[in-house]
């Protein structure tokens, strides 16, 4: 049976409430939880972005049954390699065993605070997969030094380690990101329900491992006003990825979507309370062969009716698919 997660979406609530929020899905029912990684949201309406690994160790301690996973982390440019393993590590123990690091090579949008440039979307791969390396290397226990390509490791262990590391989940959007993922990853990520990714992931190594993909929804008794909210705060999800990826802050993402109509935006994510249409929404994903698929609920201040409906409605019929 498929699992249904829930998204705590740093971009659109302060990191008190995600956590509330978190709490709230695993007394509602759902599977599993992931959660974003920025430094920026993409639109100026969603208004925050808090932390997510302090989100992480907070929900860690305020639940006890739902996975927790980063939807995901850049381990290249803002954050090191080193330091993600560590925070992985230390994650996994805070949460007894319910964390899995989720990875991507990232948003011009999070990686330019640095200040060290946003490099080529090759480049990306090629540091994204050393990383996964040097993650992997310290999650062994042993004594690190590392001088690759793209990043220096000098002397590094992990004092505090779990028993089992916490898996690795990659995510993808073409062939060389499957390749990555398939021969590296535990698990694969992608937030489009195309088949041929998981074909490929399959491929190169991935067959039967988890896949887990993602769907904004946005959940309303009025559905006007979901319409507008969804067109206010997540216009920007109909950029395809590789523009999305480029862009270097929320003014840029404004002035992508300038011509994104609200109906536009109905296209993709389901609006309203009708069960039906939030089925059908997720229905790609199960047909593509994804196992796992976390909701994102639209509006940061909207989440506990969300989580009311989904406990009494969706999630029956979602489980049902």
């Amino acid at each position: 049976m498929v699992q249904i997660g829930y998204t705590m979406m740093t971009e659109q609530a302060g990191p008190r409430e995600l956590v509330e929020h978190v709490v709230g899905a695993e007394r509602a029912g759902f599977d599993f939880s992931v959660t974003s990684d920025h430094y920026f949201p993409w639109l100026d309406s969603q208004g925050h972005s808090p932390y997510a690994w302090s989100v992480l160790g907070a929900a860690a301690q305020a639940t006890s049954r739902i996975p927790l996973m980063t939807y995901v982390t850049c381990p290249t440019v803002r954050y090191h390699p080193a330091v993600v393993a560590q925070k992985a590590a230390t994650m996994q123990l805070l949460s007894e065993g319910r964390f899995r690091l989720g990875l991507g090579s990232g948003e011009h949008l999070n990686e330019h605070v640095v200040g060290v440039g946003w490099p080529a979307a090759h480049v990306r791969l090629e540091m994204l997969e050393e990383a996964v390396e040097v993650i992997r290397a310290l999650f062994e226990g042993s004594t690190v030094s590392h001088h690759g390509t793209h990043f220096d490791v000098e002397n590094a262990k992990l004092w505090d380690l779990p028993d089992k590391p916490p898996p690795i989940g990659i995510a993808v959007s073409g062939d060389r990101s499957c390749e990555v993922a398939g021969r590296l990853g535990d698990l694969v990520i992608a937030t489009d329900p195309k088949r041929e990714l998981l074909e490929a992931f399959d491929r190169y190594g991935g067959t039967g491992k988890p896949r887990v993909g993602q769907v904004p929804v946005c959940y309303d008794t009025d559905r006007d006003a979901a319409v507008a909210r969804a067109h206010e705060q997540f216009r920007w999800a109909l950029g395809d990825w590789k523009v999305n990826s480029e862009l270097p802050g929320p003014a840029g993402f404004t002035d992508a979507t300038e011509f994104v109509r609200p109906e536009d935006v109905t296209r993709t994510i389901p609006c309203g309370d009708d069960v039906d249409t939030f089925v059908e929404a997720v229905r790609p994903f199960v047909e593509a062969g994804f196992t796992e698929i976390a909701l994102v609920q639209v509006g940061g201040g909207h989440q506990q009716p969300f989580l009311d409906w989904a406990e009494k409605s969706l999630l029956p019929a979602l489980r049902e698919l």
